[in-house]
């Protein structure tokens, strides 16, 4: 954790006192063992970096003074479409999006996404926001990303799909793609992720009949949770 998210309710009245209980003052105790004085990475969720300077610390809660005055560092300009993984690379997947700057996902499905995958409870909202969390603390970032279920492939590329991309360059990853990824890429990306092995031909004559453009990283067939680190960081 490199900051402290704070929210609106961490607030005392109209103050800019916080009172933190929970994960963060765990993780204040016994990682950053914070004592009266320090300053602490602070940062209010979807709102200004900071700085806290804790004013009293005990087991059971900890309080601040901050003063919130940085901006959050620019976000990545792509929107990612992700064919829906399993539960537990899901939650790394979207720790690794969140602290890389991606604010639109959406997760989709494809032929090769098992039907149970959809029934996970790590689709709850509550879980997808923890991963997401987690990921901005990460990056010392405070706007939270986007998640978009789209369980259906067909409609959501023909009906939806055209729309999303407009003004953005589409490309689609694919491993037996013949075109390498492109020199440079003007302007904001929309970035399409199939599954393991990935996307079966329709699917991907779907896609290029939207827009996309398939492109390859290499011969080498990467798991989701290594291709997306590789594929954002082109956008560093």
């Amino acid at each position: 954790m490199n900051l402290i998210l704070l929210h609106k309710d961490d607030f005392i009245g109209g103050t800019k006192r916080v009172t933190l209980h929970g994960r963060r003052l765990q993780h204040v105790l016994t990682v950053l063992r914070a004592k009266p004085g320090d300053e602490l990475a602070v940062g209010l969720s979807d709102g200004l970096l900071g700085r806290g300077r804790v004013t009293m610390i005990s087991e059971d809660e900890l309080e601040m003074e901050t003063t919130l005055d940085k901006e959050p560092p620019a976000p990545l300009p792509v929107t990612l479409l992700l064919a829906l993984p399993r539960p537990k690379v899901l939650r790394r997947v979207l720790l690794t999006a969140s602290s890389m700057g991606v604010k639109k996902i959406f997760l989709m499905n494809a032929f090769r996404v098992e039907k149970s995958f959809w029934k996970s409870p790590f689709l709850g909202e509550a879980s997808l926001r923890q991963q997401l969390v987690l990921g901005l603390e990460q990056a010392g970032d405070t706007v939270m990303p986007d998640v978009h279920l789209r369980p259906l492939f067909k409609p959501f590329v023909e009906d939806e799909l055209p729309g999303l991309i407009r003004g953005t360059t589409p490309l689609a990853a694919h491993p037996d793609a013949e075109n390498g990824w492109p020199e440079k890429t003007a302007g904001p990306v929309t970035l399409a992720i199939g599954p393991e092995g990935g996307f079966i031909p329709y699917e991907t004559d779907k896609l290029r009949d939207c827009g996309f453009r398939t492109v390859s990283l290499g011969k080498r067939i990467l798991r989701v949770e290594a291709a997306l680190p590789a594929l954002l960081s082109k956008f560093f």
